[in-house]
């Protein structure tokens, strides 16, 4: 292949107004939603693209399609709902628009296997399509939890104790992963540019995490090749529990990190669909913190799933604010300063069986401070209006939580306090991005059946999150231009 001709996106623009100018003199052919979609394409610089993949060419050969232009026109197959690579090949070849707005002459788009070369050459960085091996052992079933609505309980074999600081001491490198050219693309054209707009603060980011199943296929495909291993046709799924729909699965479980305050996708991770969130969220978070090192993580946003003491130690190394839900069966110190019990949202209940109010947080101390309940102030008295008081102290008693003794229970803010309730309410950020991949841009209708094609799905799907939180202008210049020509 001869070097690449990076075009710039005013070049791009010219070509998109000059076309449609020819085929569409009368804007008001196209409905508003299609103008939606014009407008926001037409305004996306990716002239990045054809820099970042310009090695992937050789300087011999025929004349290949601008990188640039096979990047757009995918994205444009996702924003249209066009699932299938076929499809929108022919697509392509039938309408003027899609042409055109992909940067490809009308009577000059590329096939489908022009697309897949594009794929393979381009945006995946192994000659395998999948992460792991076809052939191994059979994996230990998920079982089916005994409420309706509750998830599977975990079968992984390592703990969160014990897979947490092993991660923590393992370098990944981005150039490692073959996933590499597509993140290096999504960050340089989309997620850099959401920083500079402000959309996302990376020097004190709220990171909002969140496991979703992805099913790929209605059974597991396999077979013998020996009395222990078996051939699996999609090596990276397994069989999972779907507590949303209540039914077991066969795919993946793509866990999701979100910026919890524009809801827009930060770094996502496909792990088999067993894989428990506890163990999904490290995967994802190490990898993160590994290829954009530049992101200072200020808070933490998960559910009970990740409700785990060695959680909390590391956030507390780390100077991250955690906001974790307590999960029933952790359990909770049943006694605390021999005569307290401990509240499941770490409030302390007094020997008479009222919970303490709190009366403020020591930070230098390290503590936090509990008083009395039944303490009355009338005219400018203070008593004690417990019938069995457990002080003769004039401001009755008063109990101090250490948070070091169990920074799972004793965390600053306290969970009973509206503050961290108002910041834990927006771990939904998280559930909010899963559903714009499944149901808005039909992330499961790939019916792929390669984590390549998965990934580079998943990865444009992303992109188009981004794109869609950019603010346009008021008005169109290209629809102007178009009208101005009419």
């Amino acid at each position: 292949m001869l070097p690449v001709n990076c075009g710039s996106h005013t070049d791009y623009q010219n070509f998109v107004v000059t076309n449609l100018r020819k085929y569409y003199p009368n804007p008001d052919v196209l409905a508003r939603s299609t103008w939606d979609i014009i407008e926001r394409f037409w305004n996306l610089d990716l002239s990045e693209t054809d820099v970042i993949l310009a090695d992937k060419y050789s300087k011999f050969g025929p004349a290949p399609r601008t990188p640039s232009c096979m990047q757009r026109s995918y994205l444009l197959s996702i924003d249209f709902k066009v699932t299938s690579l076929t499809e929108w090949a022919a697509q392509l070849k039938i309408n003027p628009l899609y042409a055109i707005l992909s940067g490809f002459e009308v009577s000059n788009t590329p096939g489908v296997g022009t697309f897949y070369d594009f794929i393979n050459r381009c945006l995946w960085d192994s000659d395998d399509s999948h992460m792991s091996s076809h052939i191994h052992p059979l994996k230990t079933k998920v079982k089916k939890p005994k409420s309706k609505g509750t998830k599977a309980d975990s079968v992984e074999k390592v703990t969160v104790a014990e897979l947490l600081p092993e991660l923590e001491n393992t370098e990944f490198h981005l150039d490692d992963q073959p996933y590499a050219s597509l993140f290096k693309i999504y960050k340089k054209e989309f997620l850099d540019s959401s920083v500079d707009k402000g959309l996302i603060h990376k020097n004190a980011l709220a990171l909002a995490g969140d496991g979703t199943p992805v099913v790929t296929s209605h059974r597991e495909r396999k077979h013998r090749v020996c009395k222990c291993d078996r051939y699996f046709s999609q090596p990276d799924c397994d069989i999972g529990w779907d507590s949303s729909r209540d039914c077991f699965y066969h795919g993946y479980d793509l866990y999701m990190l979100v910026d919890a305050e524009s809801d827009l996708p930060v770094f996502p991770h496909y792990s088999c669909a067993s894989k428990h969130d506890s163990h999904g969220f490290l995967h994802a978070f190490f990898r993160m913190k590994s290829f954009l090192p530049d992101y200072k993580i200020s808070k933490v946003l998960l559910d009970s799933a990740h409700d785990a003491m060695p959680y909390y130690q590391y956030f507390q190394r780390e100077n991250i604010t955690p906001f974790i839900d307590l999960n029933g069966k952790g359990g909770r110190p049943p006694v605390y300063k021999n005569d307290f019990t401990i509240d499941k949202d770490g409030v302390p209940i007094c020997p008479c069986g009222f919970r303490m109010r709190r009366d403020g947080i020591e930070i230098s101390k390290g503590r936090m401070k509990f008083k009395c309940p039944k303490i009355s102030r009338k005219n400018g008295c203070i008593s004690c209006t417990c019938d069995n008081p457990c002080s003769d102290a004039k401001y009755g008693r008063t109990v101090h939580l250490v948070m070091n003794d169990n920074p799972r229970l004793f965390n600053n803010p306290p969970r009973s306090s509206n503050e961290w309730k108002l910041e834990y309410n927006a771990r939904t950020s998280a559930e909010r991005s899963n559903k714009r991949e499944k149901l808005d841009f039909k992330l499961e209708d790939g019916r792929h059946r390669s984590t390549k094609m998965w990934y580079c799905r998943l990865y444009h799907i992303l992109m188009l999150q981004h794109l869609d939180a950019w603010d346009l202008p008021f008005e169109s210049t290209l629809r102007k231009l178009i009208l101005n020509a009419a």
